[in-house]
């Protein structure tokens, strides 16, 4: 009798020590001896600037980020964010005909000239918006989308929220100055992030050089569309309170880069400026999704399920940007958590992976569980329930 009990313990140890959970390296790139060093980054003639990978949202340069500033007509970024989404949520359409009122004729500023009384398609307005700058253009669809322009403004700054834009707060549609409208360098490059990857179909207007409407044939203000074939966006801004802002997106060989600049002294120096940035990122830096959200990356022991095995994988793709070279320096490990016992839910946290730089942690993220684990029979519990009494108690 003792020698079958015996046997029986070490047949219960043997199943759950098979399924026992370590710290599992991941797949690391082959060393490489050509390493490139990263020089300090450029220093801009600008009140604040940001360099930011799309792909990863990682900062690559920053000066005087978050500080809170006139945006000027950067502002429009989230005007026409903010229309394209009431577009997708199907709240407006393209083809809707907006009459326009007297207030938004009247607007100043740079102008789409728009008419009072008649009747211009949103998608017109939005590309009045974009390209012309329009400030009539703004109010407009302002108007359209919430009533009123002080309306559309709460909807700008819930929308800021929601985005996670920390150092915002919009007074109105266009830009035009009020000492409680400002916004942030970093802010911005949040918000073309969303844009860019949210609505590539509407994304397609900021590459746009020209508009012509109502006889008149405005160029975009970006100068990088003209002087830089990977440039494919965003936006200008320009009052005597904010001096020249820009913020501007350009892909290299899939590598997409978002520069955002406030507060330089002329039209010259703001595109001048932007290219500093954007050459910088592209020579000295390089990004790379290692694996994808949803992919399984592993698989982990369920004790007490209608099955013993859960994936695992990421909720969002790991991405990370870092200096030329350093890619093949990256170590990543996963841990999952054990014991792990059902129910488990579809996206629980199961575990963690993280990627080093030598000593330094460059990024961590949970594993979650990419399928669900309902509780298992009243046999499976018990079962499972020996199993890991036996295995708690040899480990």
């Amino acid at each position: 009798m003792l020698k079958k009990t015996n046997r029986l313990i070490a047949l219960i140890f043997a199943c759950s020590s098979a399924f026992a959970v370590a710290q599992t390296p991941m797949p690391t790139p082959a060393p490489n001896p050509a390493q490139s060093i990263v020089p300090a980054p450029p220093q801009l003639a600008a009140k604040s600037y940001v360099l930011m990978d799309a792909a990863s949202g990682n900062i690559l340069v920053e000066s005087n980020g978050n500080e809170a500033l006139p945006p000027a007509s950067l502002t429009k970024l989230m005007t026409a964010y903010l229309a394209t989404l009431e577009i997708r949520r199907g709240q407006i359409k393209e083809s809707d005909l907006v009459s326009i009122s007297e207030k938004a004729w009247r607007t100043g500023g740079s102008r789409m000239f728009i008419e009072v009384g008649k009747e211009v398609s949103v998608d017109d307005l939005l590309h009045g918006i974009i390209i012309q700058s329009g400030n009539d253009a703004s109010v407009a669809i302002a108007e359209h989308v919430a009533g009123s322009e002080d309306a559309f403004a709460d909807m700008m700054n819930s929308t800021a929220e929601r985005l996670g834009l920390s150092n915002s707060h919009f007074m109105n549609a266009t830009g035009l100055p009020d000492p409680e409208h400002y916004s942030s360098a970093m802010d911005m490059a949040k918000l073309a992030r969303a844009i860019i990857y949210e609505d590539q179909a509407h994304y397609e207007i900021y590459k746009q050089k020209e508009f012509f409407w109502n006889g008149i044939k405005q160029p975009n203000r970006n100068l990088l569309l003209w002087r830089d074939k990977t440039v494919d966006g965003l936006k200008t801004g320009h009052t005597e309170e904010a001096g020249y802002c820009l913020v501007a997106s350009a892909v290299r060989d899939g590598m997409r880069l978002i520069a955002v600049v406030f507060g330089t002294n002329s039209e010259q120096a703001r595109a001048a400026e932007t290219q500093k940035l954007l050459t910088y990122g592209f020579r000295f830096f390089e990004t790379q999704t290692f694996y994808q959200k949803g992919a399984e990356l592993t698989q982990s022991q369920v004790w007490k399920g209608e099955q013993s095995i859960v994936k695992a994988g990421l909720a969002e793709d790991l991405t990370l940007t870092v200096g030329r070279g350093q890619l093949q320096k990256l170590k990543a490990s996963m841990t999952l958590q054990s014991p792990l016992i059902a129910p488990i839910k579809q996206g629980q946290a199961i575990g963690q992976v993280e990627v080093k730089l030598d000593d330094q942690v460059l990024h961590s993220a949970p594993l979650i569980a990419l399928e669900e684990v309902p509780e298992g029979g009243f046999f499976r519990r018990i079962w499972d329930g020996l199993r890991l009494f036996f295995f708690n108690l040899f480990n």
